[in-house]
């Protein structure tokens, strides 16, 4: 391991709450407390805060707008951060999704979904889907090309996006051009090759996996459909948008997330994926980290090609 990861590691371990100990509100105000001052503030023109209606009810969301001309619609990123679907909120990334939308040139729509576990599945689910669904029919408004409007998110994020993009196909709306899925929270069983060996030691634990599976199942049974918690248990996932996918070895979650691709590329979905040897989970929204800025830069390259693309107005 590259000695300065393994500081980073280090840092994060000794760190940050054991929150599978704690209660939802404990855990986030501890993890809230330890979040770092944004230091890119200037990346975008624009951060708009706006309440949106959707057909899952009233969202918070932010509105990141690019430098550059508002004449041309740009392309558009919906963005679902992480956080277990229990942690974290559009604050927690507003960095990275400032960078984002600077980096790819595109309008970034960062969701405040409900959360675990006052809000269980599938609520969090449905608030994606209808954020998107609501991005795609104001997209004029926004000056958003809606035929180059991708999802992504990081983590339980990564979740939301895959299952936004089922729902997409499931319900016969507007399709995403792409989904963007980091590090993604894929099986709820928690029992992978990567989850055992790496229980411990690696910034996120497989206890604390564990635990924001509870708060988002409320129990042990999972919803019908079940892919609307879990993607991969979906009867099919041909014709899903192109994909990126990112994972890190040392990520208690790298099985999933590998399988994930797999998955996709065997029902036909074209999959770039990307995974950085001795990283860990949540390293691409460590903006000072110096693995992780390089790691970025290949992200923003790999958006940005999927972002120049259009799909068909008859998927529409």
């Amino acid at each position: 391991m590259d000695d300065g990861v393994a500081a980073m590691l280090q840092t994060l371990n000794d760190a940050f709450p054991a929150v599978e100990r704690m209660s939802a509100a404990a855990a986030r105000a501890a993890v809230e407390a330890r979040r770092a001052v944004v230091s890119n503030i200037d990346d975008v023109a624009t951060a708009e805060d706006r309440l949106i209606d959707t057909s899952a009810g009233s969202i918070a969301v932010r509105v990141y707008r690019p430098h550059g001309p508002d004449d041309a619609l740009r392309p558009g990123v919906v963005f679902y951060h992480g956080g277990g679907f229990v942690l974290c909120d559009i604050d927690s990334h507003d960095g990275f999704c400032r960078a984002m939308s600077r980096y790819t040139g595109s309008v970034v729509v960062s969701v405040g979904y409900r959360l675990a576990p006052e809000h269980p599945a599938p609520a969090p689910a449905e608030d994606a889907y209808g954020a998107f669904d609501w991005v795609t029919r104001h997209a004029a408004e926004l000056g958003v090309d809606p035929l180059r409007l991708a999802v992504a998110g990081d983590s339980a994020g990564g979740n939301l996006a895959a299952v936004t993009a089922l729902l997409c196909r499931e319900r016969g709306t507007a399709m995403p051009v792409a989904q963007v899925l980091l590090y993604p929270v894929i099986d709820p069983s928690c029992d992978t090759a990567s989850q055992r060996r790496r229980a411990t030691g690696y910034f996120t634990t497989r206890a604390a996996l564990q635990w924001y599976w509870q708060q988002y199942l409320g129990g042990t049974d999972l919803p019908e459909p079940a892919y609307l918690v879990a993607p991969a248990l979906a009867e099919s996932l041909a014709g899903l948008p192109p994909a990126v996918v990112v994972t890190a070895t040392l990520d208690p979650l790298h099985s999933e997330g590998a399988a994930y691709a797999r998955q996709l590329r065997a029902h036909g979905v074209a999959v770039l994926h990307r995974d950085f040897r001795g990283l860990f989970h949540g390293f691409l929204t460590m903006m000072p980290f110096a693995p992780a800025v390089a790691a970025r830069d290949l992200l923003w390259s790999d958006m940005g090609e999927l972002l120049a693309a259009r799909i068909p107005p008859e998927v529409l």
